[in-house]
């Protein structure tokens, strides 16, 4: 496919330095056409140029589309500021401070305009209120604006940092991304170690673009991730549980684990996760990769998803250990495991802040694993009834499937929800020892006895 794209362009046999002068690719050189653009994307670009500022359809939309792949969203890079582009548009809001944008709503659809940015100035000297960095290099704020040029040198990765008009139908590449596109590389634009210092992030979308889109991190980009992954101790635990979701909601769950383990990664996003990975590689392993493969399941067969199972699968490994501690000083099992949840998910919102909407049905997925053994009387019935049943009975076969021994639990359960209710009286009468043939019981007060038809048939 890719062959076909680009087949009538010449690519440099060596890789050449970034420069101010772009390849220009004309409509017979690549496979974009303007129907394959979103007609609001293209409706903004249009209305800017006749503005008479410069404006692209740009980044990931253009790269996915030369990949054959449908894009989610679409962005806009201009010439003009965030307030001249709200000028421009009755249905537009300058959104952000640290980047500031404009939001162009058409419908339940958003183009996204962002002003082209220039380099930050690198003498303290220089700084000013639109350009903050802090101590270690990371950009707090990002408004200095520049040209076309400039632009395409301060964006991520040059496979991002395709620029297509609709107008003319060309890509202008100032960093060579269409030649990394064709030999499937994520390249990180600029010096590594700076660009990971302004954005410690960027690591983490290195590695989520090269599973996405089934490419190799490049070397020079991959080099220092290990050693300036704990930089993402200080970044806002609210934006990385946004990138988490990213990473692990977008189809590639699994092999984007392996990456982030690859790189080291995992451990800054989830320490007690890590520490139980390594201690138990076996189990935690096979856990969290069945996880993930679920996961990549249910999205590729267009089924929901819910990040509180995730998290429940993901921050599980640590529970165990928390709790065997408590425990051992005396704290009864059940006290023992909502003190110990509570303690794993307070530590873990410092670097990735779970909403409660999340947080609390996680939790109740956790509860359930101690409910589900408990299943006389009518307690059986009672929990097939309870709303967060099915989480529960599914993160119970996880945990079976990476090796945990429960007796059984999870066939019992798998067969509770198939038999009829008479076989059901004689599966809840067997886990006490009762037969079929013992002598009458004293009734409970506020119920009646129901008797049983016989054991169930057997399978």
């Amino acid at each position: 496919m890719l062959k076909k794209l680009f087949q009538s362009f010449r690519f440099p046999l060596r890789r050449l330095p970034h420069r101010r002068v772009p390849d220009v690719l004309t409509a017979r050189q690549h496979s974009l056409q303007r129907g394959d653009i979103s007609r609001y994307a293209v409706s903004v670009v249009e209305r800017l140029q006749q503005a008479g500022y410069q404006a692209y359809v740009v980044g990931g939309c253009v790269r996915d589309l030369l990949l054959d792949i449908e894009p989610k969203d679409y962005d806009v890079a201009t010439s003009a500021t965030p307030e001249q582009v709200r000028a421009e548009f009755r249905n537009a809001r300058v959104i952000g401070r640290r980047f500031k944008l404009v939001h162009v709503h058409f419908g339940r659809e958003i183009i996204e305009v962002a002003t082209f940015r220039a380099d930050h100035p690198q003498d303290e000297d220089d700084e000013s209120p639109l350009a903050v960095r802090n101590e270690s290099g990371r950009i707090l704020r990002d408004n200095v604006y520049g040209t076309l040029e400039d632009d395409a040198q301060r964006r991520d990765f040059t496979i991002n940092a395709l620029y297509y008009d609709p107008l003319t139908e060309r890509i202008l590449d100032h960093t060579h991304g269409v030649h990394d596109i064709r030999n499937r590389l994520v390249r990180l634009i600029g010096e590594p170690t700076q660009r990971y210092q302004e954005d410690p992030v960027r690591m983490l979308r290195a590695v989520r673009f090269a599973a996405k889109l089934g490419f190799d991190v490049e070397r020079h980009t991959a080099e220092p991730i290990r050693q300036l992954a704990p930089l993402l101790r200080d970044m806002p635990a609210s934006r990385l549980f946004d990138e988490v979701l990213k990473l692990f909601l977008g189809g590639q769950a699994e092999q984007t684990f392996e990456l982030l383990l690859e790189h080291d990664l995992f451990a800054p996003l989830f320490p007690a996760s890590a520490e139980a990975l390594a201690r138990d590689p076996q189990y935690v392993g096979t856990l969290l990769r069945q996880a993930m493969i679920n996961t990549d399941i249910r999205i590729a067969e267009g089924k929901p998803v819910t990040p509180a199972f995730l998290f429940a699968a993901l921050l599980w490994p640590a529970l165990p250990a928390r709790v065997q501690q408590l425990q051992a000083q005396g704290m009864p099992p059940i006290p023992a495991m909502q003190e110990a949840a509570h303690d794993i998910v307070w530590e873990q919102c410092q670097r990735t802040a779970i909403p409660k909407r999340f947080s609390i049905p996680m939790r109740e997925i956790w509860d359930m694993q101690e409910r589900l053994p408990r299943r006389q009387g009518r307690r059986a019935d009672l929990l097939l009834e309870n709303p967060r049943f099915r989480a529960g009975y599914d993160f119970l076969l996880l945990r079976e499937s990476a090796g945990e021994k429960t007796g059984g639990l999870g066939d019992w359960w798998t067969r509770y929800q198939e038999v009829g209710d008479s076989e059901r009286r004689a599966m809840i009468r067997d886990l006490s020892g009762e037969k079929s043939s013992s002598g009458p019981r004293k009734r409970r007060r506020g119920g009646r006895r129901r008797t049983g038809a016989g054991a169930a048939d057997s399978e």
